[in-house]
């Protein structure tokens, strides 16, 4: 049921009526926490021509009513990339972004403030920054996803690295969903991992990944 109201959310999101294709690496907490705070870098990939290309690490809540992600998209031809929640309950704007290009590599960092997440992307190319702020703090944010999107096109713009990845749970020390391998949906993805760690302070769980890339179809 949650990868069905993803796959719902992201199509409204794209306006599209077709299915689309989907391969994701998936993290869960330990029973009883929940996800606070997501962040890493982008490698941003070479984009072949326009098309319904949606790549992104996302947050999604325990109640499945949407996706608050960091989506690169091809639509235009051209790589932008913008924060947002999609796509009702609560209904948000959409959020600042910014063209990307091949080669680039833009950080992303979603934090749970007292009222709000907080949105906050970086290209590193030039220093630019937007950040935005989502009124999603009622969520309790239980997946965290590293998404490829297709609608109509084919995985040709080679393999989607982040790096430097950080993930925070709050509620319990247990900390063995870091150190296990996420969810591969359907063992649709070749990828790998590496660099990969954990840390507990007080009730906060701190999960480091140096490298994780979707290398390619399976």
């Amino acid at each position: 049921m949650l990868f069905k109201a993803l796959a719902i959310s992201i199509l409204a999101f794209a306006g599209q009526a077709t299915a689309a294709t989907w391969y994701f690496l998936r993290y869960y907490p330990a029973s009883g926490q929940q996800f606070t705070s997501f962040s890493g870098d982008m490698a941003i990939p070479t984009l072949q021509q326009a098309g319904t290309y949606y790549l992104w690490p996302g947050l999604q809540p325990t109640d499945g009513s949407g996706v608050y992600q960091n989506v690169l998209d091809g639509r235009s031809g051209t790589w932008w990339i913008g924060s947002g929640w999609c796509c009702s309950n609560p209904s948000l704007p959409w959020g600042d972004g910014f063209n990307t290009y091949g080669g680039e590599v833009v950080t992303f960092s979603n934090t749970l403030g007292d009222s709000t997440w907080t949105s906050t992307l970086t290209r590193q190319a030039t220093g630019d920054t937007l950040s935005n702020d989502f009124a999603l703090a009622d969520k309790s944010f239980n997946q965290a996803l590293f998404a490829v999107e297709l609608t109509g096109v084919s995985w040709d713009f080679g393999p989607l690295a982040f790096s430097n990845v950080v993930i925070t749970s709050t509620g319990g020390t247990e900390a063995s969903w870091c150190n296990t391998s996420p969810e591969n949906y359907n063992s649709a993805t070749v990828y790998s991992i590496s660099g990969l760690s954990s840390s507990v302070s007080g009730n906060t769980v701190t999960c480091t990944i140096d490298s994780l890339v979707l290398e390619s179809p399976a």
